[in-house]
């Protein structure tokens, strides 16, 4: 019941901040089309911890605004291997275990991987994640931990 009460919250957020008008028939439409759309998803069975992990909301927000901060640097040092030229990237393929106890949290912590230049996540083995790394600077800030600590710390 909590998650299709948060689903109602979030479509009727999304919906309020795009259309841009409240007048009471466009009003009416948003709660017509989200009733529709959680019921749909009630009947479906798609409205679980799962699909919409609501124990992760509040402690996301912190580590966007952390991932973003490793992305902005890891496009620094990734421009700066295009500037000294192939001879400044060492491609590797490396192993790294995932911490997280649950599937959300694994796939937010190989998605994290892949947002952050010059690491790439290839495949997703249980809890190993294979992963190219451009250089051995990449690579040592991956087997660093704080990523995966970080992803943990989220999941909660």
């Amino acid at each position: 019941m909590r998650h299709a009460l948060a689903l109602s919250l979030l479509l009727s957020c999304f919906w309020l901040v795009n259309s841009g008008h409240y007048t009471p028939l466009i009003l009416s439409f948003m709660v017509a089309s989200v009733f529709f759309v959680v019921v749909l998803s009630h009947a479906m069975d798609v409205v679980d911890g799962e699909a919409q992990p609501l124990h992760i909301t509040f402690r996301l927000p912190v580590y966007v605004i952390w991932l973003a901060k490793e992305v902005f640097l890891a496009n620094i040092a990734v421009a700066a291997c295009v500037w000294r030229g192939p001879g400044s990237i060492s491609p590797r393929t490396i192993r790294v275990r995932a911490s997280q106890n649950t599937d959300v949290g694994v796939v937010i912590y190989a998605n994290s991987i892949t947002l952050t230049p010059g690491t790439v996540s290839i495949d997703l083995e249980g809890k190993d994640i294979v992963v190219h790394a451009l250089t051995e600077a990449a690579e040592a800030d991956l087997l660093t931990g704080e990523m995966d600590r970080r992803v943990c710390r989220v999941e909660g």
